[in-house]
């Protein structure tokens, strides 16, 4: 199906479009089963002017109520179509790309599309404590599945081998999942169901999130509750 052009955008960024804004919502550690934690998460895909998308997500540890207890963790990145770079595009460092993009209008970017009618891309993400990671995968759609290439730890760095991700436009909210493997396989390691914020001037905001239970239902938007830190 022909993509439709959102004004001002990059050409290349139209099929991660969809992903553009910030959401927040509740989710779970591990399988989402009883017992296990809940989490409250903010994301935000900027974009940037460039053909990229700048990622964002910061967790914290949530009450079972809604109730925010304390930070989590902080992730930042980027998000790309994978592709083979050309004379037009910037780089290394801070060597700049021509003023008009290596893709330029929407015949360039479905003349990439693969074989599974999508189009492959390429994501890194930087944790706190040492490990970086570097994804392929894909997006058709609202839906994106990608998996790690390579795994960057530092010397003092936990285990960490391999991952696994997925994110799906359901509904109108961002679900996601992570699965992760320390070297005995992948296992589930958190999931969420995040709602969009309304546009606002900046790039963090806060807004109504989903309810701790939107992973398994639809349930009314509230607001999260900060609690004390024990």
């Amino acid at each position: 199906m022909p993509m439709e052009l959102p004004v001002d955008l990059t050409p290349e960024l139209v099929p991660l479009s969809w992903l553009l804004g910030s959401w927040e919502g509740y989710g779970m550690l591990g399988e989402g089963e009883a017992g296990d934690q809940h989490i409250f998460q903010r994301a935000t895909f900027t974009d940037t002017g460039l053909p990229v998308v700048e990622y964002r997500a910061e967790t914290w540890l949530a009450d079972p109520d809604g109730t925010v207890i304390r930070p989590l963790s902080v992730e930042n990145g980027f998000w790309q179509l994978h592709r083979p770079l050309t004379e037009a595009d910037g780089g290394p460092g801070l060597i700049p790309a021509d003023v008009v993009p290596a893709l330029r209008n929407a015949d360039a970017v479905e003349a990439l599309r693969n074989e599974a009618d999508g189009f492959d891309l390429q994501v890194s993400i930087t944790h706190p404590r040492g490990v970086s990671e570097l994804y392929l995968g894909h997006v058709k759609g609202p839906q994106i599945s990608l998996s790690t290439d390579y795994v960057m730890r530092g010397e003092h760095s936990r285990e960490y081998a391999s991952a696994t991700r997925i994110f799906g436009l359901v509904g109108g909210d961002l679900f996601w999942r992570w699965d992760v493997s320390t070297g005995e396989g992948l296992k589930a390691h958190a999931s969420a169901a995040l709602k969009r914020l309304p546009e606002r001037k900046g790039r963090h905001h806060g807004g109504e999130a989903a309810s701790p239970s939107a992973a398994e239902d639809s349930g009314s938007p509230q607001e999260p509750r900060t609690g004390e830190q024990d």
